[in-house]
C-alpha cells in the first residue's frame, strides 16, 4: 500500500476545502451552473438520473481494510447503505446529497482517499492488474510506476482540460489482466536481459461509440523516460484532439486520422525537447516513491511444509479453489477473489455491512489489504494457503464465495438506466435475468471460460465490446432493446465483438444467450476449446443462424396462428 507523505495529504486536504467553498457558492447562487459543472466533475461528482453520483478514486485498485471501513461508513451515513465497484477500479455512491459531498470528501481525506480527477476531461484513475505485485506470472511489479503516473497526472496544469477524458493502464505480467490494448495509453512493462526495465507503449485504444484496439507507438521505452514520453503523447493529443465534437474527441481519432506512423513521428519530435528535462525519472525519485509502499512480511516455508499441504476434498471447496483462488509468486500463499456477482444484486454492488465484513476478512487473512478488479470483484491478495479452508467457509457464509470467476456467471455490468442519465436501457435487470437462467453451477463449469459484459449505452462502461458475449442497450422509438455481439476479448490478443444482427426485447435476451451457448457446446472441439477460440475458428455465422433462425421461425409460427384465428 502507498502511504501519503505530507505533501500528498496537504494537496488532498486543500482540495476538500476548495470544493467546500465552491459548493457553498453554487448553492447560494453565487456560482454559475456551467462553471460549477466543470469544478464538480473534477471532484468526481456527476448528476445522474435520480440524484448526484460520487465516484471515489481507488488508485490502481489498492485498498486497506481501514479505507474499506471508511467507505462502509460513508455508505451508511451519506448514501443508502450501498456502494458500487466500477470497471475503473473505483467505487461509486449513487445517492449522496449535493450539500454533503464536501463532508464525504473530508472523511475520505482522513484515510488517504479522494475523488480527484475521477471524471472530467483529464487523466483519470490509472489502472493495472488486480494481481499486481503478487501474480505468479509477473515480470515487473507495476505499482510504483502506476504511483509515479498518478503523481505526474494529478493537477497537471497542461492536461487538466483535455479534449476528452483520458485513461492509462499498466501491465507487468505475461498475461494482460489490465486490458492495455483498449486504453488511450497502454503500457506493457518489460525486463531486458540486463534486468533493466522499460515499457512498450500503446496508443489509441478505447471502447465507447467507436471502439478501437490500440497500436504500438514505441516498442521499448527506458523507464527513465516514462513521464516525459507520456508528456509528449498528451501534448500531441491536446494540440490535435477535436473539441468541436465530443463523440470524436478521444485520442483514438487522432491516431486514426494521422495514421500510426505520422503519430509516432509527431510524438518523437515533441519528445526530443522533453526527454532530458525535469520530468526525466531518476533512481532517487523511483526509490523515494517505492519507499512509500508498505510491504507484507511473508512467511517462508520449507519444501516439506509446502508438500504437506492438505486441503478439503469436498466438491464446493474444490470448485472455489479452481475458479476463485489464484497463483501467488510467494510459495505458500494465494490470491483470492471474493465474488460480487450474487443473486438479486447488481454486479459490483456491496452493502456497508458487507464492506465491514470484507474488511474483517482482510485483517484476518490478508494483512489488511484488498484489491478491486475491473471485473467488479474484490481480491484478498496475500492469503496463506493453509488458511484457504477457513476463509472459504467465512466467505461462503457471507455469500461471497460463488465459484464463478472466468465463467458466464461473472457478469460485468454498468449501472445502466436504473441510475445513469446517459443510458439508453437498463443493464441490471438483464444481468439478473441471464444469471437466473444460468444458475446451475454444473452447467457453468461445463460451459467453461466465457466473459459476458453488459452496457446500458454506447459509452461502454460495462466493456461490452470486449466481452466474449457483449450486450448493449439501445433505444428504439422510446423502448429498451438490446444488441448482442460475440467474439470480443481483452488481453494480449484483444478483439472487438461483432454485432450478430437486429436487437432483441429485454425478455428475449436470456433465450438468445442460451441459444448462443448451446450452439457453442455443439461446435466446440472437445471440452478444452474455449468459447472465444470456437468463435474465432468457425466465425459468427453459425451463432447467427442459431439465434435468428429460431426467432424467425417463432415469428412465422405466431403469425400463422393469428391468421388461423
Amino acid at each position: 500500500m502507498y502511504q501519503y507523505d505530507p505533501i500528498d495529504q496537504q494537496l488532498v486536504d486543500e482540495r476538500v476545502e476548495q470544493f467546500r467553498d465552491q459548493t457553498r457558492r453554487f448553492l447560494a447562487g453565487e456560482l454559475d451552473e456551467n462553471l460549477f459543472r466543470a469544478l464538480r466533475l473534477r471532484n468526481g461528482l456527476y448528476v445522474q438520473r435520480h440524484a448526484p453520483m460520487l465516484r471515489v478514486a481507488i488508485p490502481y485498485g489498492l485498498l486497506s481494510s481501514t479505507q474499506l471501513r471508511k467507505l462502509a461508513h460513508i455508505a451508511r451515513t451519506y448514501d443508502r447503505g450501498l456502494g458500487h465497484f466500477s470497471t475503473r477500479q473505483n467505487i461509486q455512491y449513487n445517492w449522496p446529497a449535493l450539500e454533503r459531498v464536501p463532508d464525504i470528501l473530508a472523511e475520505l481525506a482522513t484515510v488517504q482517499m479522494h475523488a480527484i480527477q475521477t471524471s472530467g476531461n483529464c487523466v483519470r484513475n490509472t489502472t493495472t492488474d488486480h494481481l499486481a505485485g503478487v501474480a505468479a506470472d509477473e515480470i515487473v511489479n507495476p505499482l510504483v510506476w502506476c504511483e509515479l503516473i498518478r503523481q505526474w497526472s494529478t493537477f497537471h496544469p497542461e492536461f487538466n482540460w483535455l479534449p476528452r477524458k483520458f485513461k492509462i493502464a499498466v501491465n507487468g505480467a505475461l498475461n494482460d489482466r489490465a486490458a492495455v490494448l483498449v486504453h488511450d495509453i497502454g503500457l506493457v512493462a518489460q525486463r531486458a536481459d540486463d534486468d533493466s526495465i522499460g515499457f512498450q507503449v500503446i496508443v489509441g485504444g478505447g471502447l465507447g461509440r467507436t471502439p478501437a484496439i490500440g497500436q504500438v507507438v514505441r516498442e521499448h521505452l527506458p523507464w527513465q523516460h516514462l513521464l516525459s514520453y507520456l508528456d509528449a503523447i498528451l501534448r500531441i493529443y491536446n494540440r490535435h484532439g477535436r473539441r468541436d465534437n465530443m463523440h470524436k474527441a478521444r485520442i483514438k481519432f487522432v491516431v486514426k486520422a494521422f495514421g500510426i506512423e505520422r503519430f509516432r513521428a509527431e510524438v518523437e519530435e515533441e519528445w526530443q525537447s522533453l526527454r532530458d528535462g525535469p520530468s526525466t525519472l531518476t533512481e532517487a525519485e523511483v526509490a523515494r516513491v517505492e519507499s512509500r509502499f508498505s510491504r507484507v512480511a511473508y512467511r517462508t516455508f520449507s519444501e516439506a511444509e509446502l508438500a504437506a499441504e492438505a486441503l478439503p476434498d469436498e466438491l464446493p471447496f474444490k470448485r472455489w479453489l479452481a475458479r476463485n483462488v489464484h497463483a501467488h509468486k510467494q510459495p505458500g500463499y494465494a490470491a483470492v477473489s471474493l465474488s460480487l456477482k450474487r443473486a438479486h444484486l447488481p454486479p459490483g454492488d456491496v452493502s456497508a455491512d458487507e464492506m465491514d465484513a470484507i474488511a474483517d476478512l482482510a485483517d484476518r487473512y490478508s494483512h489488511g489489504r484488498l484489491r478491486v478488479s475491473h471485473e467488479q470483484n474484490v481480491i484478498l491478495a496475500d492469503v496463506l494457503r493453509t488458511d484457504l479452508p477457513a476463509l472459504w467457509r467465512e466467505a461462503d457464509a457471507l455469500h461471497l464465495a460463488t465459484p464463478n470467476i472466468g465463467l458466464l456467471g461473472n457478469i460485468i455490468c454498468c449501472p445502466g438506466g436504473d441510475y445513469c442519465s446517459l443510458a439508453n436501457a437498463r443493464s441490471i435487470p438483464i444481468a439478473e435475468s441471464i444469471r437466473a437462467r444460468f444458475d446451475d453451477l454444473d452447467y457453468l463449469f461445463d460451459i467453461g471460460e466465457l466473459d459476458l459484459n453488459i452496457s446500458g449505452c454506447m459509452n461502454a462502461c460495462g466493456h461490452h465490446h470486449v466481452g466474449h458475449i457483449g450486450v448493449l442497450g439501445v433505444d428504439k422509438d422510446g423502448a429498451e432493446w438490446y444488441q448482442v455481439e460475440i467474439g470480443g476479448s481483452q488481453g494480449a490478443h484483444a478483439s472487438l465483438g461483432k454485432v450478430l444482427g437486429r436487437a432483441f426485447a429485454a425478455e428475449e435476451v436470456p433465450d438468445v444467450i442460451e441459444r448462443i451457448v448451446r450452439c457453442y457446446l455443439g461446435l466446440r472441439l472437445a471440452d478444452a476449446e474455449r468459447f472465444i477460440d470456437c468463435v474465432r475458428r468457425v466465425g459468427a455465422e453459425p451463432f447467427k443462424r442459431a439465434v435468428y433462425d429460431h426467432a424467425d421461425q417463432r415469428i412465422e409460427s405466431h403469425s400463422g396462428s393469428l391468421a388461423e384465428v
